[in-house]
């Protein structure tokens, strides 16, 4: 699949790093660093314009050494990128830990995933069929 992609940003293009790489790195588009303090939030741009084809999105979504080494993660995770958005990519990241952290021009922020989907229609009905679940939700399937 080809996607068009405007980067205005001087980094280099998302790309994957292995052949089973299943997101690509996004880069933080900034011209003066950003402090994030504990349990602050800044929206981060990448400085890239995409155009997916109808029925994809691109989801935005966590990187997981930055979320497990530093407390850093995507507050909306999995942010999504629509077919029909043509704006900036931009990255709301949240700091979780205890001590405020610096995000770099050009640092990997979060990882960028193209998905496909589909387009439900609903139905309306008076009932749902039965299932050994039920209506049990939340912990109900034996997790403690």
């Amino acid at each position: 699949m080809t996607i068009k992609i405007i980067n205005t940003s001087g980094h280099p293009l998302p790309s994957y790093e292995t052949m089973a790489s299943a997101g690509m790195d996004l880069r933080a588009n900034i011209s003066e660093p950003i402090t994030l303090q504990p349990l602050g939030r800044a929206l981060v741009k990448t400085g890239l314009f995409i155009e997916l084809p109808i029925g994809y999105e691109a989801q935005v979504r966590p990187r997981s050494g930055l979320a497990f080494k530093k407390g850093i993660t995507v507050l909306n995770s999995p942010g999504t990128v629509d077919a029909d958005y043509r704006g900036e990519i931009g990255v709301i990241l949240v700091n979780l830990s205890n001590e405020a952290f610096v995000i770099e021009n050009g640092e990997r922020i979060a990882q960028l995933i193209i998905a496909k989907h589909e387009r439900a229609q609903w139905q309306e009905v008076d009932g749902l069929s039965e299932t050994s679940r039920g209506e049990g939700g939340f912990g109900s399937t034996g997790v403690k």
